[in-house]
């Protein structure tokens, strides 16, 4: 075996172990610390990616030296190496750029605890990315969740410890249904390693037993990884928690975590239940009649706020529902399709997150619509930045999230019975998505009318270098994904290959 197929576990592991040295160390040393650990396993990342590419195949790595159906496995290939360096990317931009209002927002003798959270929410997303065994997914969605409650709930200030407990509940209902799927799953196949589930699963299907099991396994794993991941109607947590967190715990939670449990369950449908499978039974049809209502009243929900906060997190219901409607297609294209749409919606949701705190800072901390007449001109770069942001989800082209409907839209054709319908609300979804981005970017770049409320005198002349650093990194991510998006979408492609 090479020193490289090593480095999943390293990652893992490197994470982890941040976190448990982060318990002894003050804020700012393990700031540093959480810092250079993302580096450290965002390169490791890369560095199997490159192996992986060289080898034009997968492998797994097999812990503790028992074999199969007994050991537990981490599997790597082309698709779980890019997902990793993607999310250590947007994790390392989403801590810098939220460094200052961390230390403003955090109690410094808590701060230690917040990079804690952080530390155990990569590794957790590095996990469920890289795992091949089912039940060490399920302990790291719930580390995963304790991380996340507890990024919401550190900063203790107006709703967020109402948004943590809400956050919380609806995280252990969906938690509660994975964790019956598997058991469900278990009990019919005896395994819990995703190859040798998926060849059990396989016989019974041709053997024509366990058919109710079977559909009842595919839908309960769907229903609980679809709650954490706040598809509609499951996603009433998301506007509080997006809302009310830290900026980098909104970049992080928004960006990232949802995307994690979607990645799950992707590999799960491939490399556990069998796509096919589920076309044959019709989940799909449900995902997809879910996913394209939430790109519907995501946007229509986000029309209707006045908190841009708000707006921005309902409009990751939107997008959650673009997610899901790919996967509702069936068919190979919609799945790449709904990836790049993961990696597009994790860079462009941290970007306008990030540089509305930008916004904020120049406009009295204020989020209202009529507070932020004006901030760009307050703010150059976090205008620009946001104005891309906006763009993309609107879908401009040179932009991601361009790509990302452009793939909608073809993988819709090789579907002839959902073509139409899917086309219509793609039409309908991007005109929403400009009536409520474009009308925020129009307000921040109009002049102050004499009868807007005067703007305090404390108010931030100038952002710190890190949220500006972060904000061109993101705005540069932004553009990679939109004009170099052919080689990442040949990435998916293939990666998808090797899940079969």
């Amino acid at each position: 075996m090479s020193f490289v197929q090593n480095f999943p576990f390293f990652s893992i592991i490197l994470a982890m172990f941040s976190g448990i040295v982060s318990s002894v160390l003050s804020g700012k040393k393990a700031r540093n610390l959480t810092l250079a650990m993302i580096v450290v396993t965002t390169a490791l990342s890369a560095g199997t990616l490159a192996f992986c590419l060289r080898t034009e195949e997968s492998y797994t790595y097999m812990m503790g030296h028992f074999p199969a159906p007994w050991g537990n496995e981490i599997r790597a290939g082309v698709l779980e190496c890019v997902t990793a360096v993607l999310f250590g990317v947007v994790m390392f931009l989403s801590v810098v750029g939220g460094l200052t209002h961390t230390a403003e927002d955090v109690e410094e003798s808590k701060l230690n605890l917040f990079y804690i959270m952080i530390d155990l929410m990569l590794s957790s997303l590095l996990a469920l990315v890289y795992t091949n065994d089912l039940f060490t997914a399920y302990v790291f969605v719930e580390i995963n969740t304790i991380a996340g409650c507890g990024l919401i709930m550190i900063r203790q200030k107006g709703r967020s410890l109402s948004a943590a407990i809400r956050y919380m509940v609806m995280s252990q209902l969906g938690s509660g249904l994975f964790l019956i799927g598997l058991s469900l799953l278990y009990d019919v196949t005896g395994h819990l390693l995703m190859s040798p589930a998926k060849e059990s699963v396989e016989l019974l299907v041709e053997a024509g037993r366990y058919k109710i099991p079977l559909l009842m396994i595919m839908a309960v794993i769907s229903v609980g990884l679809a709650i954490k991941s706040g598809l509609y109607p499951f996603h009433y947590w998301i506007p509080d928690t997006y809302g009310y967190a830290t900026p980098t715990g909104s970049a992080v939670l928004s960006g990232l975590v949802s995307k994690g449990y979607i990645f799950l369950l992707i590999k799960i449908f491939y490399r556990v239940l069998g796509r096919e499978n589920l076309v044959g039974t019709h989940m799909v049809n449900v995902l997809y009649l879910f996913g394209v209502c939430g790109m519907i009243m995501g946007s229509l929900h986000a029309i209707g706020e006045k908190d841009t906060r708000r707006m921005i997190a309902y409009s990751s219901v939107a997008q959650i529902g673009y997610i899901y409607m790919g996967i509702g297609l069936g068919t190979t294209a919609g799945m790449v399709a709904s990836i790049f749409h993961i990696f597009a919606h994790s860079a462009t949701k941290a970007l306008l997150f990030i540089s509305a705190v930008g916004l904020y800072e120049v406009s009295g901390d204020r989020k209202d619509f009529v507070s932020l007449r004006g901030a760009a001109f307050r703010n150059p770069l976090a205008g620009v930045g946001f104005s891309i942001g906006a763009l993309s989800m609107v879908g401009f082209p040179m932009l991601s999230g361009f790509i990302s409907k452009l793939l909608f839209a073809t993988s819709a054709l090789g579907s002839p019975e959902k073509m139409m319908p899917t086309l219509i609300v793609l039409a309908l979804s991007t005109l929403l998505n400009a009536v409520y981005f474009l009308r925020l970017v129009i307000t921040l770049y109009s002049r102050r009318r004499p009868g807007d409320k005067p703007l305090p005198e404390q108010t931030i002349v100038k952002s710190s270098w890190m949220l500006r650093f972060a904000i061109i990194c993101f705005i540069g991510l932004n553009l990679v994904l939109g004009m170099s998006s052919q080689p990442i979408v040949q990435a998916i492609t293939d990666g998808l290959a090797m899940f079969d």
